[in-house]
């Protein structure tokens, strides 16, 4: 498999998240409910899909290779918190008053947790000897297979 090597994977998760965050930014005030849940739903469903294979395949690997439970755990914690907010978001309608606020929150919650992983565990993980080559093809396939489970369209290598 040609996929890419599990940072590059995940960063470019990340990436994607933060364009539909700012897709969504640019919509507020002139998109209609429609549009806004259209995207919301694109960035909840996509970081759902990215922190399942965080904590079912990386974290675990990483956790293991480099021996810093704290940034783990806040990481591990992080991503509960994303949860809820999504899971909330998911009970409203896109016109709720308190839509774009959540939005807006679990956009600042996820640039937070996203500065922390890029800039302290994935440092971290390339220099454990962890084989990221064969932890990113494993990644890419859960990835894919996800989507497909969710009826969306699985990402080319």
């Amino acid at each position: 498999m040609n996929s890419p090597d599990a940072i590059a994977l995940l960063k470019s998760d990340h990436r994607e998240a933060e364009a539909l965050f700012e897709q969504y930014e640019k919509l507020k005030e002139s998109g209609s409910p429609q549009e806004k849940m259209e995207i919301a739903k694109k960035v909840c469903g996509a970081l759902l899909i990215h922190m399942e294979i965080e904590e079912k395949l990386f974290y675990p690997r990483v956790r293991a290779k480099i021996g810093d439970d704290d940034l783990m755990n806040e990481a591990l914690v992080e991503h509960n918190g994303a949860k809820d907010l999504i899971k909330e978001l998911g009970e409203l309608k896109a016109d709720d008053p308190m839509f774009d606020a959540k939005i807006k929150v679990l956009s600042e919650e996820i640039k937070h947790h996203v500065k922390e992983e890029e800039g302290e565990m994935f440092p971290k993980a390339s220099s454990s000897g962890l084989d990221l080559k064969q932890l990113g093809d494993e990644l890419f396939a859960a990835k894919n297979q996800m989507m497909e489970k969710h009826g969306l369209t699985p990402k080319a290598a």
